[in-house]
C-alpha cells in the first residue's frame, strides 16, 4: 500500500473516532447506556463502509450508485435508532441518543470521503447543541415530569376551586382526570395525569392539599 494512502486512510479514522469519542463522552456524562464505545463503533464503522463504496466504485468491482452502500448505512442505524426510543407511560425518552447515532454515523461517513471541513463545522454545531445550549434551554425552560397524584376525599362537595388554585400554583399542569366515587365508603377518588416542574416543592404542596377540607389522603408518584 502506498504510504501517502495509508496516512490518508489513517487520518480519515482518526477524525472519525475523535468525532464518535466526543459525542460519547457527553452521553457517558449522562449516564446513558449509549456511550462512547457505541457511538466509536458507528462512526469508525460508517468510515469504513464509505472508504469501502468509494473503493469499489472507483475499482469497477460494482456498477450503478456507489452511494448505495452508504445510503444502506443510513438506512440501519434508523434501526439502531428507533431501539434507543423508549416509552414509559407519557414520557418518552431516547430521541435525543437515537439523534447522536445517526449523528455518528453521518460523521463517521463524511470522515471516510475525507470531507474534514464540514466535519468540522458540524463538530462544533454538536458540541454548542450538546454542551452550551442544553445548560440554556434547561434555564430558560425548566424539565416537567409526568406524574400520577392521587387524592382520596370524603363525600362529593369538596372545595374544588381551592384544588385548582393549589395545583396552578405549584405549576402542576393536567393532562389527564379520572374520577370513581364509591358509595359504600362515600367515597370520591381523583386521579389527575400532571406534568410537574423540576423545581416542585412537594412539602409545599403537601401542607396545601392538607388545608382542603374532607381530603382523607393523597399521593404523588412517576409515572411508569
Amino acid at each position: 500500500m502506498d504510504l501517502n494512502l495509508f496516512l490518508d486512510y489513517t487520518c480519515r479514522f482518526a477524525a472519525s473516532f475523535v468525532c464518535g469519542f466526543l459525542i460519547g463522552l457527553e452521553r457517558k456524562s449522562r449516564q446513558h447506556i449509549v456511550g462512547i464505545r457505541t457511538l466509536v463503533l458507528i462512526s469508525t464503522s460508517s468510515t469504513l463502509l464509505s472508504i469501502l463504496s468509494v473503493y469499489m466504485a472507483e475499482h469497477g468491482i460494482v456498477t450503478g450508485d456507489p452511494t448505495r452502500i452508504a445510503a444502506g448505512v443510513v438506512t440501519g442505524i434508523g434501526f439502531l435508532g428507533g431501539g434507543a426510543i423508549l416509552r414509559q407511560g407519557l414520557n418518552i425518552r431516547g430521541l435525543t441518543t437515537a439523534t447522536i447515532m445517526f449523528t455518528a454515523c453521518a460523521l463517521g461517513l463524511a470522515c471516510g470521503a475525507g470531507l474534514y471541513i464540514p466535519v468540522a463545522i458540524t463538530m462544533l454545531i454538536i458540541i454548542v447543541v450538546l454542551y452550551a445550549l442544553s445548560r440554556l434551554e434547561r434555564r430558560i425552560f425548566p424539565a416537567a415530569k409526568t406524574k400520577k397524584l392521587n387524592l382520596r376525599l370524603e363525600g362529593t362537595d369538596f372545595n374544588q376551586a381551592k384544588l385548582k388554585e393549589i395545583m396552578a400554583n405549584n405549576g402542576l399542569i393536567v393532562n389527564d382526570i379520572n374520577i370513581e366515587y364509591t358509595a359504600k365508603e362515600n367515597q370520591t377518588k381523583l386521579s389527575f395525569t400532571v406534568k410537574t416542574p423540576d423545581d416542585l416543592d412537594t412539602l409545599k404542596l403537601s401542607l396545601e392539599l392538607y388545608e382542603i377540607e374532607k381530603l382523607i389522603n393523597f399521593s404523588l408518584n412517576d409515572m411508569m
